[in-house]
């Protein structure tokens, strides 16, 4: 089965979720007056941008696992999700069904890893950034993560502690590991429905920011 993959996207704290937004094109280089063409360099892409765009790549592979016809599409579709909110340096980050690709596979997460590695969300992204997506300060991440590590472990049908984090992509994770361990397809779509709630929230709170 063919992985999934997703590339950089956007969130927010309510109205209805957004579709991924594509890529800019390359700004065309103009003749200067000598004839001669001059590159010029694109702007920037502002830092909020990135962190929607990430979003709503993350968003595209909770449906993926949602919709997934098979078990190996839902495993791949949430290993994609997954790796693209932790970033190469974060935790669970990798091949996690084993299908020899890393779907969704980035240098740079969503969230900071483990040790404070950068992420695309941050402070300057706004109130409903920091609130749904970031979930608070990440002054201590190496905490940030052992909560959810500790939170995966305990869980069971009856014990889903994940509403405790305050980071709504983090729930994401939570969910997304729970379904590479699936033994079933409805399994692992049930937990993308949960996924799916939190992938709205969190790209909501980068289109239709309501603090």
């Amino acid at each position: 089965m063919a992985g999934v993959g997703v590339l950089l996207v956007a969130a927010g704290c309510s109205g209805p979720a957004a579709g991924p937004t594509g890529m800019q094109p390359d700004t065309p280089s103009e003749p200067t007056s000598a004839g001669s063409p001059s590159a010029e360099t694109p702007p920037a892409e502002p830092a909020a941008t990135r962190t929607a765009a990430r979003l709503a790549q993350i968003e595209a592979a909770v449906i993926a696992w949602q919709n997934a016809p098979d078990l190996e599409s839902a495993r791949s579709a949430a290993e994609a999700a997954r790796n693209l909110i932790v970033g190469a340096a974060g935790p669970y980050y990798g091949d996690a069904d084993g299908n020899g690709s890393i779907d969704g596979a980035g240098p740079v997460g969503l969230l900071p890893g483990r040790k404070g590695e950068p992420a695309l969300a941050d402070d300057a992204d706004g109130a409903c950034v920091v609130r749904d997506v970031l979930g608070g300060s990440w002054a201590d991440p190496a905490a940030r993560w052992a909560g959810l590590d500790a939170k995966i472990e305990a869980w069971t049908p009856a014990n889903n502690q994940f509403p405790t984090l305050p980071s709504h992509p983090q729930r994401i994770v939570g969910w997304a590991t729970l379904a590479l361990r699936a033994g079933t397809l409805s399994e692992a779509v049930e937990y993308a429905g949960h996924a799916r709630l939190h992938s709205d929230i969190s790209l909501q709170a980068v289109t239709d920011c309501r603090s």
